[in-house]
């Protein structure tokens, strides 16, 4: 007796391109059109936001070009030390008429090292003392050279008159789980 054969491949666990892209244009329009079908409650699909406090940390009229200020934000906490430059050349994130005010955590992200050494003319801070990571405060804090693999986390900063106020935080504190407690 002749059985006739099978024309019916066995599927195997991976998507071919097809599925893939059909089932990607399902996920995409499902997020899309979900918060639009009545009867949602978008609020709970809103993001949650963390509530940093604002703190007065300087005056700009204070700050003198390439000369660090120290600050404990977003706590008084050991590990929160920071610090605020007027870099006099312009800079990611930074505030005032020439936006060369910025803020940053000291402590490097790949050990916790403190960084007390700022290099005016390379706008940089480092080394850390343990394995030599170097920061470009011009560049939102984005590591130079080192073993660190983030960048510093830096201090979101606005003006009120001539006042400097910290108002939260990009990135993680070294050795916290969160910013805040």
């Amino acid at each position: 007796m002749n059985t006739p054969k099978s024309n019916t491949k066995k599927k195997s666990g991976c998507f071919n391109r097809r599925e893939f892209l059909f089932t990607s244009g399902v996920a995409v329009s499902g997020s899309i059109l979900l918060p639009a079908l009545p009867g949602i409650n978008t609020e709970a699909l809103a993001a949650e936001t963390i509530g940093y406090p604002r703190k007065k940390i300087g005056r700009l009229s204070k700050l003198k070009n390439n000369e660090p200020m120290y600050f404990n934000y977003p706590d008084d906490e050991d590990n929160s030390s920071s610090i605020l430059l007027k870099l006099d050349e312009k800079a990611g994130g930074g505030i005032g008429d020439d936006g060369d005010v910025v803020a940053f955590n000291i402590l490097c992200t790949h050990m916790g090292g403190e960084l007390s050494q700022y290099q005016a003319a390379d706008k940089a801070l480092g080394p850390c003392p343990f394995h030599q990571s170097t920061f470009d405060l011009t560049r939102h804090g984005m590591i130079i050279s080192g073993h660190a693999t983030e960048s510093l986390p830096q201090v979101l900063l606005e003006l009120e008159g001539d006042d400097i106020i910290a108002v939260g935080l990009l990135g993680l504190i070294y050795g916290r789980h969160q910013n805040l407690s």
